[in-house]
């Protein structure tokens, strides 16, 4: 049986579904558990939305819930989705640092002040220069800050445009993808397995199979998994179809933290 390891509910400026439905319906799904990993992106842009989470009732709310709906079959763990910036690296340690999180995701959403999801973040001539950088400030941003468990949807940026949905996201960024992944494995991080890739298009996870498998070449041994589900349908997406392609990039177990320690899990 699978966790579910990325999850958003009502707290998330992005969702409006409440927590005890996410945990019913991930119960239904017949999952062994879930983390909740809900957003906190500081000095997130506000012409795109509102993306500061309300620490002081999100971590005491979801906790004393978790504490009262998880059973001996169904454990609800409480994380968080930290969006990294390197400029706000001072202010997400003294985030993490308030709550005894499970699990933190450092994730990159914003790139120099535009985030992708956005239009306007592609009006450019030159998508391979973009998209270069892209890579360039998750680098800087998880050297800036390092106090997260496994580094989120890594390529997730693919998702946000048609034209690019199926091309390679490893071999034309090598070189910066490879110290990306060099980074995390030497600061003992896993890698998240985003199955919200498939529900845009696409036919990789984010990341995709390639950078997958050349994290494992590279050391890499802990990965996680996650649907980065932001309502009851979307949990566990597509999570039948991780196992045979992870294994065919060298992976048998995936890890569920625990109090910041992770738990290995077999693949099935």
């Amino acid at each position: 049986m699978f966790w579910d390891c990325h999850m958003h509910c009502n707290f998330s400026g992005d969702s409006e579904t409440p927590a005890i439905d996410m945990i019913n319906a991930a119960k239904a799904k017949g999952l062994r558990g879930i983390t909740f990993t809900d957003h906190l992106d500081i000095d997130y842009p506000p012409q795109f939305g509102f993306f500061d989470l309300d620490l002081e009732n999100y971590y005491p709310k979801q906790h004393a819930l978790a504490l009262q709906e998880s059973t001996d079959d169904f454990t609800i763990l409480t994380g968080l989705e930290m969006g990294i910036q390197s400029h706000v690296a001072d202010k997400c340690y003294e985030a993490a640092k308030q709550y005894d999180y499970d699990f933190i995701i450092g994730s990159t959403h914003v790139v120099d002040h535009l985030d992708p999801y956005y239009d306007v973040f592609w009006e450019t001539d030159d998508v391979s220069k973009l998209l270069t950088r892209y890579y360039q400030v998750i680098l800087e941003n998880i050297t800036a800050y390092t106090d997260f468990d496994a580094l989120g949807h890594l390529d997730y940026i693919f998702r946000y445009k048609d034209e690019i949905k199926n091309t390679d996201t490893y071999l034309p960024y090598r070189d910066i993808v490879d110290a990306i992944l060099e980074k995390i494995i030497k600061m003992d991080k896993a890698l998240e397995i985003n199955t919200g890739g498939y529900r845009k298009g696409i036919d990789n996870p984010n990341p995709s199979a390639s950078i997958i498998k050349r994290y494992h070449e590279l050391g890499g041994k802990l990965i996680t998994l996650g649907a980065d589900a932001h309502n009851t349908a979307d949990i566990a997406s597509d999570f039948e179809k991780l196992p045979s392609l992870l294994k065919e990039c060298g992976f048998t177990e995936y890890a569920v933290y625990k109090n910041r320690k992770p738990t290995l899990y077999p693949l099935g």
